[in-house]
């Protein structure tokens, strides 16, 4: 599954319209959403990715994958479903987008071109299930599926039985701890640049005020000097 945004709609970049549509300050994923990927790119100054056209210009697309034996990869049957979900999410941020612009009297150019959506390539209404790597002349596979994040090297009582941390909007339940750029942290753009900052400045006000409380505690229990 993934999210399918415009790269750019009506002279505006999408980071754009995330940021007045309130996507970025979205505070609770709504279910099955809390790592979805924004299928997004940068290439050539920025395009909005149309898995139609890349199948178009070669790529053979595939579900996800389920299992490997014997040299023989299987994928799930969920190819067009996803496509289509990344249609939806495409057109539905487009309505948005379109409605913000009418309601604020905004003059930006009309793009209906974007709203078109080609025939499904032959890989998505023919799903490949199977693949024998040897009789398809693989022999490289390059996983492109991101990261993981491993805390292992922080030998503190600050995570869970999966390996979170435990926190507060970033702050720890060990004491001194502090987390930045985890996802959802306290909203959609907890982890993007866009959208760090409101986490660290929420950790550096807790960080400043602890302060004050220990020197406090420190003023209130030093003894007196007589002069």
């Amino acid at each position: 599954p993934h999210d399918r945004p415009p790269r750019s709609y009506r002279g505006r970049d999408f980071c754009w319209w995330l940021g007045v549509l309130g996507k970025w300050d979205l505070e609770t994923p709504g279910p099955g959403t809390e790592h979805v990927t924004i299928a997004v790119s940068g290439a050539r100054g920025g395009e909005t990715i149309d898995f139609r056209r890349l199948a178009a210009q070669g790529l053979t697309l595939v579900g996800m994958t389920k299992t490997y034996q014997d040299g023989v990869m299987s994928f799930a049957p969920d190819l067009a479903k996803n496509i289509a979900r990344g249609d939806a999410n495409l057109m539905s941020l487009l309505d948005e987008a379109d409605a913000y612009v009418a309601r604020n009297g905004l003059d930006l150019p009309e793009e209906p071109a974007l709203r078109k959506i080609g025939p499904d390539p032959d890989c998505v209404t023919n799903p490949i299930l199977e693949l024998d790597l040897t009789e398809a002349g693989i022999a490289t596979i390059i996983w492109a599926t991101g990261f993981a994040v491993d805390y292992s090297w922080l030998k503190v009582d600050a995570f869970d039985e999966k390996g979170r941390p435990r926190h507060q909007r970033g702050v720890s339940v060990e004491p001194g701890i502090y987390f930045l750029g985890l996802p959802w942290q306290s909203r959609r753009g907890s982890s993007f640049i866009w959208g760090v900052w409101h986490d660290a400045k929420h950790v550096t006000d807790r960080i400043s005020t602890q302060r004050k409380y220990l020197a406090y505690h420190a003023a209130a229990t030093r003894e007196p000097v007589d002069a």
